[in-house]
C-alpha cells in the first residue's frame, strides 16, 4: 500500500508543480537578474590529492584499473527507484568484491525501518548549543545505520540554512546561523563516520524553500540567485566545515544557483566544492535531481540517485548506466572523468573501512513485512526475506532524551512560575500533549500534525519505536492532572484559582511531496502562526486561568504577540522537535529536576513584516521562478541588528532557573596574522589511468542474463555497443560546453586542503572565561562568542557574527567552570570577490570579541588590539 501510494505521489511531483497546474503553460525562461552568474569551471578536479586520503585512493585505483567499462558505469548510478531494499542502491562489481551500496534517509534516524531510535531533529540539537551532544548523536546515528547494514547516511542537513523562516525543511538543520550549522553538521559527520558509515552533507546549495525547487516536464526548478560574498560567508560556511571534517559524500540540491541547475553547475561542483574546498569524496544528486547525462558528468556529478531520469522515472530509463557506457564508447564522455567518478566512490568506501566486515542490509525500506519482493518497482519480482528486524537502539534513548531535555528553551518565567511543585493541580489543554490517536506512525513519513509533534514530515523523518508523550510523563510521575484532549477550549474544565494550566501548541512543516493542512512543505497556509488555532486556545485558557504555562513544539519561529504578554501567561517553553523522548525530557524541566539550558537557534520576531521582503516564499512564476537573495548577508539576527528592530526573542536567547556570571576573561594571541593567508599547499599526485577508449566488448550483455524489468543496467546490446564505438571515429563530435577544458588546474588560492586553505583554520586568538552559578539551582550555561569588525572596515559586515560557543556541565550553586573558546583567521576574514580569497580587511583594527548568554546580552568584550577584556560594557546591539 505504501509503495503504490509513493508511486502516485511521485507521479504527481513529476507532472505538476507543488502548487499550481497552470505551470503547464511555459513559454519562456525568465532570465536571471544581471550580476548573478555561474561561470563555467572545467575540468572536474581529480580526487586523491590530499595526504589524508592518498592511501584510500591508491587502493581504489588498483580496483578501478581492473574493472570493465560496464562495471565502472554500474557503480556510478542507482539501479532505479524502488529497485532494492534501500531508498538508494548503487550497482555493484561483484567480480572485484565491490557490493551494492545502500543509501538511506534520514538526518534524525533511519527512515522506514524498525527497532531504531527516532532522535530529536537537527533544530533541537542546535538548541542545545552543546558540542558534546552534537557528536554523541552522530555516534549513535552511525551505530544504528551500520547496524542495519546501511553504507551511506543521507545526512546531516545544513542547507537550507533557514534564510526563510517559513521554509519547510529548516528543522532538519541546526539553526539560522552558518557557524551553529557548521558545528552541528561537522560534529555529526565526525560521529557518524567514526562508526565507518559514510555521511552525506546536504543540500548544496541555497535550497531555501520547498515550492518550485524541482525541475519537471513543464518548469525548471527555482533559481537561487546570490552574490559571491553571500555564498561564501553564509551558505557555504557549514559545507566548508563539513568537508574539513572529512565528509564522504555531498548531495546536490534540486534548485538552480544563478540560473544553472545544481546537478550540472560546474562552477559550484568543480570550482567551489572540489577545487576550492578540496572535497575528496563523491558528489551525488538528490533523488531525481539529475537532468542531463554527459553535461552533469563533466560538471562534476559522480553518482546519480536513484538512477532514473527525472521526467518520468517509471520506465527504466536513465541518463547514466547504459547511456554513460555509450557515452564513453562514442567519445563524448572522457574516460578520465568516468575513472575519477568511480575512484572517488570506491576511495570513500575504503576510507571508511567498509571493505572489511561491513554488514549487508538487513531491512527493507519498502515494507514492514518479513518477506517481500526483492525489487518492488518491477512488474514481476522474485521474493525473499527482506526484513530481519535487527534491534539497533542500544542505549541511544538516553542520548535522545538528554538532547530533548537540554534543548528546551525557557523564554518567559514570571515570578518563578516554573518549576512546578509535584503537588500542583494541573489542567492540560491541547492535542499536542498526547500521542496521535490513530497511531504514532499512522501517517506516511509523519505527513500529518496529530498528537505530540516530535518531528516534521518528509524524507527527513523516521518511524517511532515508541513515543513518550507529555501525558505519559505526567502519568509516570503520579501528578494531579486533568487532560482535555482538544484544541478548542472546553466548557467543562472548571477553573480553580489554584490550578496551573499547561497549554500545548504546535507549528509543523516538511518536504513538499506531502501537503499537510494546506501547507505544501513550506508554511504557506499557517504562515508563522501556531497550528490548530493555537493562539486562540492560549488566549481562551488565559482568560479563565491565572497561571498559564505555554509549551510549544515547533519547526521554527512562531508569532506570539497575541498572547505572550497576557498577565495570565506566566511561562513559555519551546520544546522544539524532541523525537521519541518528548515526555520525560519535558517533565524533568517542568518539575525542576534540571534547569532549562536550551537557547534559541533562530530569532523570534514580533511580526512577519520584521523580515526583509526577499525572505518571503517565492510564488508561481511563468518560466523559471527566480529567488534573488537581495538581502545579502542580512538574514535572521544580522538583519534585526542592522535595521535596529527589536525582536520578541533574540537569537541565542534562553532563560534558566538559576543565574550565571561570566568573569576572569582573557584573550591570547596565538597565530600572527597577515591580511592575506599564507600560500596554499600544492596539490598532491592523483591516480592516473589509460585514456584509451576501451573495446566495445566490455559493454556487451553477459550471456544468459536474467533481466528484471525497470532495473537499471550498465550493459549495451552488442549492436548498440559496436555502433557507439564506431561513432567515436566519426567527424561529428560532442558539443562540449562553453569554457570546457581537459587540463587539470592547480587550484584557487583559497584552497589547499579539505575545507580550504588550512591557514584559514589557524587559531588567531584563544579566549578563556570563568562561568559561575550565582543562583539558587544547579544548571548549565552557554557562552556565545560573537565577533565585531573594527570601525573603519571598508567592507560592509554585520554588526556582530557568531563565531564560537561552549556549554558548561551542570554547575552546582556557587560552582565555577572555565570555558575555552577560539577565533580563527577565517572568523576575522571576509571573502574578497576580486582576488577570490579570504582577506582580513583591517589588520591593525581592534576586533571586538563579545561574550554573553545571547546575541542581545553581550556585556563582556575582549579587544584584539589591547589584548584585554572588560566586563559590564554596553552591548553592541
Amino acid at each position: 500500500m505504501i509503495l503504490y501510494r509513493s508511486f502516485i505521489q511521485l507521479c504527481l511531483i513529476v507532472i505538476f508543480t507543488s502548487r499550481s497546474v497552470s505551470a503547464l503553460a511555459i513559454e519562456k525562461r525568465i532570465p536571471v537578474p544581471a550580476g548573478y552568474v555561474a561561470p563555467p569551471y572545467y575540468p572536474a578536479p581529480r580526487g586523491g590529492w590530499t595526504s589524508d586520503w592518498s592511501e584510500s585512493y591508491r587502493k581504489a585505483s588498483m580496483l578501478v584499473s581492473n574493472l570493465t567499462l560496464a562495471e565502472k558505469t554500474n557503480i556510478t548510478a542507482g539501479t532505479g527507484i524502488f529497485m532494492g531494499r534501500c531508498v538508494g542502491n548503487t550497482g555493484s562489481a561483484l567480480r572485484a568484491g565491490i557490493p551494492q551500496l545502500c543509501l538511506q534517509d534520514g538526518p534524525l534516524g533511519i527512515r522506514n525501518s524498525d527497532h531504531n531510535t527516532a532522535f530529536p531533529a537537527g533544530i533541537t540539537v542546535g538548541a542545545t548549543w552543546d558540542k558534546d551532544l552534537m557528536y554523541a548523536r552522530g555516534v549513535a546515528l552511525g551505530e544504528e545505520f551500520r547496524g542495519k547494514g546501511i553504507n551511506i547516511y543521507l545526512g546531516p542537513s545544513v542547507g537550507p540554512l533557514g534564510r526563510k523562516p517559513r521554509g519547510g525543511r529548516n528543522w532538519e538543520g541546526f539553526g539560522s546561523d552558518p557557524v551553529l550549522q557548521a558545528f552541528g553538521g561537522a560534529l555529526t559527520i565526525e560521529g557518524v563516520q567514526s562508526q565507518g558509515v559514510i555521511a552525506t552533507i546536504k543540500h548544496l546549495i541555497a535550497n531555501e524553500q520547498e515550492m518550485y525547487r524541482m525541475y519537471n516536464l513543464f518548469q525548471p526548478g527555482i533559481s537561487s540567485n546570490l552574490d559571491d560574498r553571500t555564498l561564501h560567508e553564509l551558505y557555504l560556511w557549514p559545507f566548508s566545515e563539513g568537508v574539513r571534517s572529512g565528509v564522504g559524500s555531498v548531495m546536490i540540491a534540486y534548485n538552480a544557483v544563478n540560473g544553472s541547475a545544481c546537478s550540472q553547475n560546474s562552477y559550484l561542483i568543480n570550482g567551489i566544492l572540489k577545487d576550492e574546498l578540496g572535497f575528496q569524496g563523491f558528489v551525488m544528486s538528490d533523488w531525481l535531481a539529475q537532468i542531463s547525462g554527459v553535461a552533469s558528468a563533466l560538471a562534476g556529478l559522480d553518482l546519480s540517485m536513484p538512477g532514473d531520469v527525472h521526467t518520468i522515472p517509471l520506465l527504466g530509463n536513465s541518463y547514466w548506466m547504459y547511456e554513460q557506457t555509450r557515452s564513453v564508447l562514442n567519445g563524448s564522455l572522457p574516460l578520465d572523468r568516468l575513472n575519477d567518478q568511480v575512484t572517488r566512490i570506491l576511495a570513500t568506501w575504503l576510507q571508511m573501512g567498509q571493505d572489511q566486515d561491513y554488514p549487508p542490509p538487513n531491512f527493507d525500506t519498502n515494507t514492514q513485512d518479513a518477506e517481500g519482493p526483492l525489487y518492488p518497482g518491477a512488474l514481476f519480482s522474485p521474493t525473499g526475506v527482506v526484513n530481519h528486524f535487527v534491534n539497533v537502539q542500544g542505549n541511544h534513548a538516553e542520548v535522545a532524551r538528554e538532547i530533548a531535555r537540554d534543548a528546551i528553551t525557557l523564554l518567559k518565567n514570571v515570578n518563578g512560575a516554573l518549576p512546578l511543585s509535584q503537588n500542583a493541580a494541573i489542567k492540560v489543554f491541547g492535542t499536542d500533549a498526547e500521542k496521535n490517536p490513530d497511531g504514532i506512525n499512522s501517517c506516511d513519513d509523519q505527513g500529518c500534525n496529530k498528537g505530540t509533534l516530535g518531528m516534521g514530515w518528509g524524507s527527513g523523518s523516521s518511524r517511532y519505536p515508541y513515543l513518550d508523550s507529555p501525558i505519559d510523563a505526567l502519568k509516570k510521575r503520579g501528578v494531579n492532572y486533568q487532560f482535555f484532549n482538544t484544541d478548542n477550549f472546553p466548557s467543562n474544565s472548571n477553573p480553580s484559582p489554584n490550578d496551573t494550566a499547561l497549554v500545548f501548541i504546535t507549528a509543523d512543516s516538511g518536504e513538499n511531496y506531502i501537503t499537510v493542512e494546506g501547507n505544501p512543505g513550506d508554511r504557506t497556509s499557517a504562515n508563522l502562526n501556531a497550528w490548530h488555532n493555537g493562539d486562540k486556545l492560549v488566549k481562551d485558557v488565559a482568560a479563565q486561568y491565572g497561571n498559564v504555562i505555554v509549551i510549544v513544539h515547533t519547526v521554527g519561529p512562531i508569532l506570539m504577540e497575541e498572547w505572550v504578554d497576557l498577565p495570565s501567561v506566566k511561562a513559555v517553553l519551546f520544546a522544539h522537535l524532541p523525537g521519541q523522548e518528548a515526555g520525560d525530557s519535558l517533565a524533568q524541566v517542568l518539575f525542576g529536576d534540571v534547569s532549562p539550558s536550551g537557547h534559541l537557534p533562530y530569532t523570534i520576531p514580533k511580526s512577519e513584516s520584521d523580515y526583509p521582503e526577499s525572505l518571503s516564499l517565492v510564488g508561481f512564476q511563468v518560466g523559471q521562478p527566480q529567488d534573488t537573495f537581495s538581502e545579502g548577508l542580512y538574514i535572521d539576527y544580522r538583519h534585526f541588528n542592522k535595521e535596529n528592530i527589536t525582536p520578541r526573542y533574540a537569537f541565542g536567547y534562553g532563560l534558566s532557573y538559576t543565574t550565571f556570571t561570566f568573569s576572569n576573561a582573557s584573550v591570547t594571541a596565538i597565530t600572527p596574522l597577515t591580511s592575506v593567508p599564507p600560500t596554499r599547499p600544492a596539490k598532491g599526485e592523483t591516480p592516473s589511468y589509460s585514456t584509451a577508449i576501451p573495446p566495445a566488448s566490455e559493454a556487451y550483455w553477459p550471456s544468459n542474463f536474467d533481466r528484471i524489468w525497470r532495473y537499471l543496467y550498465s550493459w549495451l546490446e552488442k549492436s548498440d555497443a559496436d555502433a557507439a564505438a564506431s561513432a567515436a571515429n566519426s567527424s561529428n563530435k560532442y558539443p562540449y560546453p562553453e569554457g570546457y577544458s581537459d587540463v587539470q588546474k592547480p587550484g584557487p588560492p583559497a584552497g589547499g586542503a579539505q575545507g580550504g586553505n588550512p591557514a584559514l583554520f589557524d587559531v588567531a586568538y584563544d579566549i578563556s572565561i570563568t562561568v559561575t552559578n550565582t543562583g539558587r539551582a544547579a544548571g548549565k550555561a552557554v557562552a556565545q562568542l560573537y565577533v565585531q569588525f573594527p570601525s573603519g572596515n571598508p567592507l560592509d559586515t554585520p554588526i556582530i557574527q557568531l563565531r564560537d560557543f561552549a556549554k558548561t556541565g551542570a554547575l552546582a550553586v556557587g560552582q565555577s567552570q572555565e570555558l575555552r573558546l577560539r577565533v580563527t583567521r577565517k572568523d576575522l576574514s571576509v571573502w574578497d570577490v576580486v582576488s577570490q580569497n579570504w582577506i582580513i580587511p583591517n589588520l591593525e583594527g581592534d576586533y571586538g570579541i563579545w561574550i554573553g548568554e545571547s546575541s542581545d546580552a553581550l556585556s563582556l568584550r575582549c579587544g584584539t588590539q589591547s589584548g584585554t577584556c572588560e566586563e559590564g560594557v554596553p552591548s553592541p546591539v
